[in-house]
């Protein structure tokens, strides 16, 4: 989308990024918001600049020391290549699918993730946790946004559902085609915020910018009827800046569709996302209880007396499972020597 000069703080500068600054680097670079991010470089913009620089930092470092959507840079006035990252606010990341080894990140500097599910055979609960585990841990407010109202025969009900995961979470009912019935949702989106949407292929994510932003020029896919599943319309991780008449122009970014979400280093997430299961285990007779077979485990009473969902323990067992084995491999690949370039 074109930037029409914003401000700094129209582009989401705040003082913890203003704190890092030198008063070297005051004088000799210029901060910048990386808008897109293709393969190799950055488009990025900052007060009355916007350019597309190499993504290539002067010292490489680990997985998370590249620039993604969503970040702040120190770009040189004179050479226009990025100094640094500045350190974030928040980060959305994920092992990247099929390489354990590698860690993809999604979003940077996000003050609210708008979780997108249709009402229909994309709504899943489990799918949903997983979603509201990232916001969990890394501090982002969760909104879930259910797309598709017409595609259910209880849409109300889904709503009801997604609401009892957790306590005060805000659930939107929305038709992302209808301006009037989305407005709701530009409540989020505040002069210098940052909305980030996440989601599976085909819910609806590119539909909802493209009406939020009245941009004409987002790609958005019909589905399949058979199951619902959609193409990745989105092939890159892209800031569009709503109009300036629309809560003075706030931030939505748009992600592509995600088939695979591992979770790693998501422990606290997981604590708060299933806080009635992690309180009940903190009851056990014994610390280290595997919930199977130990006597005095408050979380066998509690399913034996009916008061905890079988399921919801299964998928916190699972979820905390894999968060265990995923941390470990991450661990294990930050331990390992960089490769000389």
């Amino acid at each position: 989308m074109e930037i029409s000069d914003p401000t700094l703080e129209q582009l989401g500068w705040k003082p913890f990024f203003d704190e890092q600054l030198s008063p070297e680097e005051r004088r000799d670079v210029q901060p910048a918001r990386v808008i897109s991010v293709h393969r190799g470089r950055v488009t990025v913009a900052g007060e009355g600049y916007e350019d597309s620089v190499p993504s290539a930092l002067p010292v490489p470092g680990g997985a998370e020391d590249r620039p993604t959507v969503g970040d702040w840079l120190l770009v040189d006035r004179n050479s226009r290549t990025i100094v640094r990252i500045l350190e974030r606010t928040s980060l959305f990341k994920r092992p990247a699918p099929g390489d354990e080894r590698r860690v993809q990140l999604i979003a940077a500097n996000v003050d609210t993730l708008f979780i997108v599910t249709a009402c229909k055979q994309d709504f899943n609960i489990a799918r949903l946790e997983r979603y509201l585990v990232l916001a969990r841990e890394v501090g982002v407010r969760p909104v879930v946004v259910l797309t598709k109202a017409d595609l259910s025969p209880a849409p109300e009900r889904l709503v009801d559902e997604a609401r009892a995961l957790q306590s005060g979470l805000r659930v939107e009912l929305v038709d992302g085609r209808d301006p009037a019935n989305t407005a709701r949702l530009l409540d989020y989106c505040g002069v210098g915020q940052t909305v980030a949407l996440v989601g599976s292929s085909g819910v609806g994510k590119s539909t909802l910018v493209k009406t939020l932003t009245g941009s004409s020029s987002i790609a958005t896919q019909a589905v399949r009827e058979d199951d619902g599943k959609g193409r990745h319309t989105t092939t890159v991780r892209e800031m569009y800046r709503l109009a300036d008449g629309a809560k003075d122009g706030g931030w939505l970014v748009d992600t592509p569709g995600m088939r695979e979400l591992q979770m790693s280093e998501v422990s606290t997430g997981v604590t708060e996302v299933f806080d009635d299961v992690t309180n009940l285990a903190l009851e056990c007779r014994f610390s280290n209880c595997t919930h199977v077979a130990e006597p005095g485990c408050a979380i066998n009473a509690a399913l034996a007396a009916g008061t905890l969902d079988p399921a919801r323990f299964a998928r916190w067992r699972k979820l905390s499972h894999e968060d265990t084995v995923n941390s470990g491999a991450a661990v294990a690949r930050r331990s390992r020597p960089a490769k000389r370039r």
